[in-house]
């Protein structure tokens, strides 16, 4: 399995409703739909036409500002890029080990039956479980030098609809008998949370002769930390098929956690936190709620936390001219001309926004998206300044602004890594 820094996706067939909004660091349409056409092979007849048809049927619900804004798409696009749709996420193809430590089935986990103080029976955890397993490896730490603590990866598998995640847990340096748990989740969507690991807050960060560099302020000195490779076909995780929807994605983490957290009771009493960014804005209170939703768990939550969270397109996207024109608390970046045409752009884009909200459907979702980011990401990004911090400039256009990704994504790729990883 291979794997990326990123993933560039459209999202036209894959996201859902407002799920559609992609990051702050997604390219603009002109640049994103030539390089997806480039990497990404056409899909099925069968199903571009089946697809197509779905999309004619919805483009005769949609309000006329939508219709217009699918008529400069076309023009924006490739030649010939809508007879075959080429915007799907790319299904992964992957060789699965027979050698792991543990396999976990969730219809065994189901099977168990706890009385409560009154003595009336109940499953000990709630939910569907019957379809997922977890495949557990314990990590040599002295494989990879990442950390010296203990260590588990492997996979949720879903083996109903053929969807299987990675996952990677760092114990705490400090008292994992007492310290919380963090699941941690990066953005995108379509950014690995290997990405968080070797970049953000794990143990260790990677330079660029591909070497392991310790990291003294990880979130693993006063907690265990999972990080999370989702939804399907980011990082090491793969499927046959395309990314599904956010509120699926739910019930896997639900599932991953509960079958972890059998498996490791050991850390299931501890406090519990969904941490995560950008995009994760999204992801984190939908896992949250699925969580909270069933009664009898063993997950112990307490909180989320969400760093420069994309939650709500519709509030947020107003306060992204303050930001560039200097009312942000750092000078201006941007002309006053191109501040007036974010004020200007501002009307029709929320429009866009409520449509996609009220509608659900993604092909009202992506013309709003793909305006939105035009008029407030495209400028900024023409300033060479780097998307994540006001303050400096893009180091690498190939790697999100951080030369330091592609390091990662080089090293992840390394046989002995993944080998180590399972």
């Amino acid at each position: 399995m291979r794997i990326s820094a990123s993933t560039v996706l459209l999202g036209a067939a894959s996201a859902a409703s407002a799920a559609s909004f992609q990051n702050q660091a997604q390219h603009v349409l002109a640049d994103n739909v030539h390089k997806a056409h480039d990497a990404i092979k056409p899909v099925a007849d069968s199903f571009a036409h089946t697809t197509l048809e779905s999309f004619e049927e919805a483009f005769n619900g949609m309000n006329s500002q939508a219709k217009a804004l699918w008529d400069e798409i076309k023009l924006l696009v490739p030649e010939n890029a809508f007879d075959k749709p080429t915007w799907f996420s790319k299904p992964k193809a992957a060789k699965r080990r027979k050698d792991w430590d543990h396999v976990v089935k969730g219809a065994d986990v189901q099977k168990l039956w706890v009385k409560d103080a009154d003595g009336e029976k109940h499953r000990e955890v709630g939910g569907q479980l019957d379809n997922f397993n977890l495949r557990v490896k314990s990590v040599d730490p002295s494989k990879l030098g990442v950390d010296k603590v203990k260590q588990y990866s492997g996979y949720l598998d879903d083996e109903a609809n053929d969807k299987h995640l990675f996952y990677w847990f760092f114990e705490s340096r400090n008292d994992p008998k007492n310290d919380p748990v963090v699941l941690w989740l990066n953005g995108g969507p379509g950014c690995s949370s290997l990405t968080g690991l070797f970049l953000e807050l794990g143990p260790s960060s990677i330079d660029r002769k591909l070497k392991v560099v310790n990291n003294e302020y990880a979130w693993n000195n006063n907690a265990s930390v999972i990080f999370l490779d989702q939804p399907v076909n980011v990082g090491y995780s793969y499927s046959g098929n395309a990314v599904s929807n956010t509120v699926a994605a739910g019930k896997d983490v639900y599932a991953l956690l509960t079958l972890f957290f059998h498996q490791f009771p050991e850390y299931a009493k501890q406090d519990f936190h969904i941490a995560g960014e950008s995009y994760a804005g999204h992801y984190i209170p939908v896992f949250a709620s699925e969580i909270l939703s069933h009664k009898d768990r063993n997950i112990n939550l307490k909180s989320v936390l969400i760093g420069n969270g994309l939650t709500d397109p519709l509030t947020q996207y107003e306060h992204y001219r303050p930001m560039a024109c200097g009312e942000g608390g750092y000078p201006a970046v941007l002309s006053e001309s191109e501040c007036r045409s974010m004020d200007n752009a501002l009307p029709r884009c929320q429009s866009l926004i409520r449509n996609c909200y009220e509608s659900g459907s993604v092909w009202s979702c992506v013309p709003a998206a793909i305006y939105c980011n035009n008029q407030f990401i495209g400028p900024y990004q023409r300033t060479g300044q780097n998307v994540y911090d006001i303050r400096g400039k893009c180091e690498d256009d190939n790697n999100l602004c951080y030369s330091a990704l592609g390091w990662i994504s080089d090293y992840l790729n390394q046989k002995d890594v993944m080998d180590a990883l399972g």
